[in-house]
């Protein structure tokens, strides 16, 4: 009997371990949150924030391919993705272009999981009936949220590939944000977005060569390379 547990555990050692490092915290009810969409030139940031307020081996099982969601295939983040939306309380929340040119692409990255958290938090908080100080925040990367004290926070290196909150909450943010940019690709074929979901790929920077910039371009992800083509155009 014992060997068979052994055995099981080896197999699913990921998944476990993923769920062990929110389970250390065992006085309180983890949210875990990341974001996607930092890096892109054109789109908002996205993020979400993920509450596993009922785990059972089941979802466990149901989630053994969990990871980072840059470690998966399109095909697996879309399976996981249902799975967490059915199995947890969450939220995903988009800032858009207009606001991140105003507050920078890091507030507006904080911003967007401060809301998603505080959204899961008065959710988890009315389903569990625990006071908001039961819950203990997980953030992705290396800042804290903002103006944030409802309850306990701390920031995770590389979290997404260490907690199991926030490797869902990266699947939540990713998938939804590869949705909306397959949405703006409809509108502006051009740039090839359902592709390059708004990173500058050589074919993204030539058509914005070709076209210019559109309502859905980050003008000041692009002042670099704008001021290169205007140095260039001097010889």
């Amino acid at each position: 009997m014992k060997n068979t547990v052994k055995t099981e555990l080896t197999a699913d050692s990921h998944i476990i371990k993923l769920f062990a490092h929110d389970v250390y915290y065992k006085n309180h009810v983890i949210i875990g949150t990341d974001e996607a969409g930092r890096g892109p030139a054109a789109g908002g940031v996205f993020a979400s924030a993920v509450c596993f307020n009922k785990r059972s081996r089941e979802l466990v099982e149901k989630l053994s391919i969990l990871n980072d969601s840059k470690q998966l295939s399109k095909k697996k983040r879309e399976l996981l993705y249902d799975i967490i939306k059915e199995n947890s309380i969450n939220s995903t929340v988009c800032i858009e272009v207009d606001e991140i040119e105003k507050i920078n692409i890091l507030n507006a990255s904080l911003k967007a999981m401060k809301l998603a958290v505080e959204n899961v938090l008065e959710l988890a908080a009315r389903e569990t009936g625990l006071n908001y100080k039961s819950f203990f925040v997980l953030v992705d990367g290396n800042k804290r949220i903002k103006d944030f004290d409802l309850c306990s926070q701390k920031w995770v290196v590389k979290g997404d590939s260490q907690s199991a909150s926030i490797a869902a909450a990266s699947i939540l943010a990713k998938v939804s944000r590869d949705r909306y940019m397959e949405e703006l690709d409809r509108e502006f074929p051009e740039y090839g977005w359902a592709n390059n979901a708004g990173y500058l790929t050589k074919e993204h920077i030539q058509a914005i060569d070709k076209y210019g910039m559109c309502k859905y371009h980050r003008p000041s992800f692009l002042k670099k390379h704008f001021a290169k083509q205007e140095q260039l155009s001097l010889f």
